[in-house]
């Protein structure tokens, strides 16, 4: 495989255990219980990806030993960075011979311009992308295939349309440092955090994530309020990151009370040092309670659809689903495989009703963000 690196949840529900993230990647296996029979793992046909499955039962869905074999030569841009995504991808392109794979990466919205740009020329054939407004964006465009209902129908109506689908899942979370707070300090309405929380904030306004999070909050709350709460938290002192994992990772430093991130980041600080101090509540019913989807879509360039449609299908095979669970810590979206660790179910989420379609709806939120005081 070719690489071409351009870059790189009443509270019971609303609790995110921090002893959840305590396990490694290697050791992530006891999250979700030990295995009445500990051979299923090795006797079964699904294959793994990775470390991680000792006392991990195998996950359900389809094994890629059943789905339809990849041959010919596919172009993949991918704005999921290689040092998340790389092995998995490298483990489908290794199970065909007759498979050639070339992978571009660089970020979402950088790789949806420049498909924009190559025109019918692009050599693209699938946009692998790390949210659901980049790949909104893309079908916006115009650049996109309908895939097949056979493809769509395996994940839930919310997290496809018929240009792209969700291949995995990340919750909005506020992440928060326990020994500072408690987590009934954390308000449960994240509109309410400029008058009613009581400490120094994180955020990092410039990720894609977070730009997100706004959209969603203009969308549900209106252009005014979402300005109104920008100017209050920015006027309030929040401090400004590089990325979500910096704000998380502040947040265990004692740096910062609390931040607005996606859930995984606090696992993966979690994952380095188990014992952070940090964890993590949910919002209800608000833009903090987003839920976004990483995803695929096929090119409207790709000079072999069907192997494009498979490839994608390959990234919601039971594997590619265990991999995101065990080793990205991102919500599966088949229901057969399960999380890593005491999350919520999806279902458990107070998830706000948007159209991740809808995230697409950047520039406003961006200039919005601006005008208010942030450091976009």
């Amino acid at each position: 495989m070719t690489h071409h690196d351009t870059d790189g949840r009443d509270v019971a529900r609303r609790r995110f255990l921090a002893a959840t993230g305590a396990l490694g990647v290697a050791g992530l296996a006891g999250c979700a219980g030990e295995s009445e029979d500990a051979d299923e793992t090795t006797t079964s046909s699904i294959g793994q990806i990775g470390s991680g499955r000792a006392g991990r039962d195998a996950p359900g869905g389809t094994s890629i030993a059943e789905m339809p074999d990849l041959a010919g030569e596919l172009t993949v841009y991918s704005g999921r960075g290689e040092f998340l995504v790389g092995e998995l991808v490298e483990y489908i392109d290794e199970q065909y011979d007759d498979f050639s794979l070339t992978v571009r990466y660089a970020g979402s919205t950088d790789l949806v311009n420049q498909i924009v740009n190559e025109g019918d020329g692009s050599p693209a054939d699938v946009f692998y992308s790390v949210n659901a407004g980049a790949l909104g964006a893309l079908a916006d465009a115009g650049r996109t295939r309908s895939l097949p209902t056979s493809l769509t129908d395996l994940v839930r109506g919310e997290f496809h349309t018929d240009q792209w689908i969700g291949t995995s899942g990340r919750a909005r979370t506020v992440p928060y440092n326990t020994e500072t707070l408690d987590e009934s300090d954390v308000p449960a309405d994240v509109m309410a955090f400029p008058t009613e929380f009581d400490g120094d904030l994180g955020w990092a306004p410039s990720y894609g994530s977070c730009q997100a999070f706004v959209t969603a909050m203009r969308l549900i709350e209106g252009e005014d309020a979402t300005r109104e709460w920008v100017e209050s938290v920015v006027d309030g002192g929040i401090t400004a990151y590089a990325d979500e994992f910096a704000a998380c990772q502040a947040v265990a430093d004692g740096e910062i009370d609390a931040a607005f991130a996606n859930h995984y980041y606090i696992q993966r600080v979690l994952d380095g040092s188990p014992d952070a101090s940090i964890a993590a509540a949910f919002t209800r019913g608000d833009a903090g309670a987003m839920f976004n989807v990483a995803g695929a879509a096929v090119v409207d360039t790709a000079a072999d659809a069907t192997l494009a449609e498979n490839f994608v299908r390959h990234l919601l095979s039971a594997e590619a689903q265990d991999y995101f669970a065990r080793t990205t810590f991102e919500y599966p979206l088949i229901p057969d495989v399960e999380p890593i660790g005491d999350l919520p179910t999806i279902d458990e989420l107070d998830v706000p009703d948007v159209d991740l379609a809808a995230l697409s709806d950047l520039e406003p939120t961006i200039d919005l963000m601006r005008d208010a005081g942030a450091e976009v």
